[in-house]
């Protein structure tokens, strides 16, 4: 037994690519949210340290020592947003972690919240990734059907519509000549039928 296979160095180099899209969206969007709530955190303990130094008029920040175990949601929780990351398509990914960071920047969560802000962002994706597949089904059930009998170059008619014809008269011709128009709408064009 050499010393490479029990560190694994002879594991072939294209592992990464072998792995399933819907796992590695999973972990990617999970490691976004390990990652919001870890800044979360951070601010919160900015504020805090804010608030105390406007409240006692001094900073004791070098002082105050953080504990180790930081907040943490609940197994049922991360499960449920796992399955919801699973139902985003790897291609919206960075769209999801997009939005979710503009929330995140814009209602300034405590770490608490930020699991249902992730939530409801994953929510939102999975709305419009519905109502995108759909629209595309519809597209694709529209341009499946015969159309050839909802066409107008089927439609045979008669009579055409021949609105540039050179002997259509119109009332300023009327009015060059002195005469007095006919009871006919000059407006309209004229139809004739054809042979």
């Amino acid at each position: 037994m050499s010393l490479a296979s029990w560190f694994r160095w002879n594991e072939p180099p294209n592992r990464i690519s072998q792995r399933n899209p819907t796992e590695m969206v999973v972990e990617t969007l999970m490691m976004e949210l390990s990652w919001q709530i870890k800044q979360a955190e951070k601010q919160q303990r900015e504020r805090e340290n804010e608030y105390r130094k406007i409240k006692t008029g001094v900073d004791y920040g070098w002082l105050v020592s953080y504990p180790k175990q930081s907040y943490d949601i609940s197994p049922g929780e991360r499960l449920q947003l796992e399955d919801m990351c699973t139902k985003i398509h790897p291609s919206y990914c960075g769209h999801v972690i997009l939005r979710f960071r503009q929330v995140v920047a814009e209602y300034e969560p405590e770490a608490q919240e930020v699991s249902r802000l992730f939530r409801s962002v994953l929510q939102e994706a999975a709305e419009k990734i519905k109502e995108e597949e759909e629209a595309k089904k519809l597209a694709r059930q529209w341009n499946t059907r015969n159309r050839t009998s909802l066409s107008l170059t089927t439609f045979k008619s008669r009579s055409r519509i021949s609105p540039f014809i050179s002997d259509i008269k119109t009332i300023s011709e009327d009015v060059e000549r002195g005469t007095q128009p006919n009871r006919r709408v000059w407006s309209m064009p004229e139809f004739r039928s054809t042979k």
